[in-house]
């Protein structure tokens, strides 16, 4: 008899957190991204997860760590911090290796796109490397616009920058304002 590997189920159960960088739970986050980061880019990849101090993460600085979490493992995860009055930044976008394929990412990002919106921010912006082509694509399919030439060789381009204007009905529910922070 053959047996033919089948596809991870879908998130039926999965459960979204707000959490703090220091929250055990992140840690298979930023241990996964560290070791994605020193594989495609080298060794000094490490410094980019600590570049920014994990208050910008947390609401009074204007940001926000999240985790989806499955039968209480954390399977993916993302994070915004504030970038301008009326722009979140996002960083940290995640989905453990055991679990892609699963639409995780798409729903990490719709998380924190809803968060920021009720926050007030009115724009999403990010940047990701040019050797992460599924990051790439990821961010062009769920509707973001490159902020650089498409058809350049990503690694002359350096980090790829991507932009989102947030609809208006995803800010009429704000819980306080970007700007007042």
């Amino acid at each position: 008899m053959t047996s033919v590997a089948q596809p991870p189920s879908p998130a039926v159960d999965v459960t979204v957190i707000h959490v703090r960088v220091s929250d055990p739970r992140v840690r298979p986050l930023l241990r996964e991204l560290g070791h994605e980061y020193s594989t495609r880019y080298g060794k000094d990849a490490h410094a980019e997860i600590s570049r920014y101090p994990d208050e910008e993460f947390t609401a009074p600085y204007g940001g926000l760590l999240l985790l989806l979490v499955e039968r209480g493992e954390p399977v993916a995860g993302g994070a915004f911090r504030r970038y301008d009055a009326t722009t979140a930044e996002l960083k940290r976008i995640w989905t453990h290796s055991a679990h892609r394929r699963r639409g995780l990412a798409r729903r990490v990002i719709a998380e924190l796109e809803r968060e920021a919106g009720t926050r007030g921010y009115r724009r999403i912006y990010l940047t990701t490397g040019p050797r992460q082509p599924e990051a790439r694509g990821l961010y062009l399919a769920t509707g973001y616009t490159p902020l650089f030439d498409t058809e350049a060789e990503p690694e002359t381009i350096g980090p790829l920058p991507f932009e989102k204007h947030l609809q208006a009905e995803a800010r009429t529910a704000r819980t306080g304002k970007a700007a007042d922070l």
